[in-house]
């Protein structure tokens, strides 16, 4: 499977997910300079027709067949350790992408070599005036941990106006929707926690890149449109029971010492209002869940046994307190 003739691999995951290739991978395949990339899709196990769809209606896709699911990290794990390409895209198999997209993504890696991974703008396939949730124009952490992104704060979501279009901006997290890493980077950073399984792993593998001195930026001059829900409706429980988990385990790992335990302290507290919440409004299976993610955290974080001397929590994150910020003072 290894190419050094171009210099980037997009890598696309799918798991059971024929009706999706059969949708959005020809717009990837049309719009992707064949000069500048290969098209990989990474089969995660699939038990429908997706291999056959794969054999019969896209021969010209490469190929990569696994023999179970390995979630998002460990599939992409595998995939990119089966390449060389200079640069790899993370693209979610429910993603459309215009003409042109990869080329301002490609070229400001080129000459920013201080940065780890960029993401383009990625916009709502259902409504292509509005971002989309995962990823919008691009993700960042407040003080406590919580994600959010430039154009999404929780469900609130923002129309594109051209708000973020002046130039490429440094964020903390790209997408895992459409990221696209250094290979070598990826590497050395440990590729994505595969313990995680789904959900948070790109924020998680973002903040060990910058702890290594790499940035992360975002390239308004590139945009995809991601359908979303691809796999967990945002309601789910198990989507539910992953993120808490995985937020928890993301800041274990990445923060020191010296303000681990109170940032954590903090966020439990916070976690359970959480519970507290779901437990009002009788939905009982999501407080469940993040009764769940916090008995599995106690027993998972055992793992994560060195832990870096910078705190980019207090560092590097615009807002202080988004939950203040959404909820009370009502900032979009």
């Amino acid at each position: 499977m290894n190419s050094n003739d171009r210099p980037v691999a997009v890598i696309i995951l799918n798991w059971n997910g024929a009706k999706l290739l059969r949708r959005f991978l020809p717009s990837v395949m049309t719009n992707t300079d064949p000069d500048l990339a290969r098209i990989i899709v990474a089969d995660n196990g699939s038990t429908d027709n997706s291999l056959e769809v794969l054999k019969n209606e896209f021969p010209d896709v490469e190929v990569m067949a696994f023999d179970s699911n390995y979630g998002f990290a460990g599939g992409y794990n595998k995939a990119i350790a089966g390449v060389d390409n200079k640069y790899v895209v993370l693209l979610n198999s429910d993603v459309e992408t215009p003409g042109g997209w990869l080329n301002p993504l490609y070229e400001f890696l080129e000459t920013h070599p201080h940065v780890g991974a960029v993401q383009p703008k990625i916009m709502s396939y259902n409504d292509k005036t509005k971002f989309e949730y995962a990823g919008a124009a691009g993700g960042l952490l407040d003080k406590n941990g919580y994600p959010y992104c430039r154009g999404r704060i929780f469900a609130y979501v923002e129309t594109d106006h051209g708000q973020y279009d002046a130039a490429p901006s440094s964020i903390f997290w790209a997408s895992g929707a459409a990221m696209t890493v250094r290979r070598e980077v990826y590497v050395k950073a440990g590729g994505l926690d595969s313990e995680f399984f789904a959900h948070m792993e790109e924020i998680d593998l973002c903040w060990r890149m910058q702890l290594m001195g790499y940035r992360i930026f975002a390239v308004p001059a590139s945009r995809v449109y991601h359908l979303g829900g691809g796999s967990l409706d945002y309601k789910n429980p198990r989507k539910t029971y992953l993120n808490f988990r995985n937020n928890l385990l993301m800041m274990y790992k990445n923060l020191p010492d010296k303000s681990r335990g109170r940032k954590l302290f903090v966020r439990r507290l916070l976690d359970t209002l959480a519970w507290g919440m779901y437990v009002v409004r009788f939905d009982f299976k999501n407080a469940k869940a993040v009764f769940m993610a916090h008995r599995d955290f106690a027993r998972m974080k055992k793992m994560y046994t060195v832990h870096p001397d910078t705190d980019l929590l207090d560092t590097m994150n615009p807002r202080r307190n988004i939950l203040t910020d959404y909820y009370i003072l009502h900032r979009r």
